[in-house]
């Protein structure tokens, strides 16, 4: 079958990680004073931007074989 989940997926999560990370770097310093200093934001853009890649590379690797 050509139906693979993981390259939707993979695109969807890196996409919203690319964007999210990016507000976290450019959102202030005043939104990560609300959360003790830490950068939610940015750390949880970041984690979504792994989860799709490695969804991408999984997808990418399936393909292959």
């Amino acid at each position: 079958m050509g139906l693979d989940i993981r390259i939707p997926l993979g695109a969807l999560f890196s996409l919203l990680g690319i964007l999210l990370a990016g507000y976290g770097l450019h959102g202030g310093a005043a939104l990560a004073r609300r959360s003790l200093g830490i950068n939610i934001d940015l750390w949880w853009g970041v984690v979504l931007l792994v989860f799709g890649a490695a969804m991408l590379a999984l997808a990418w690797r399936a393909r292959r074989k």
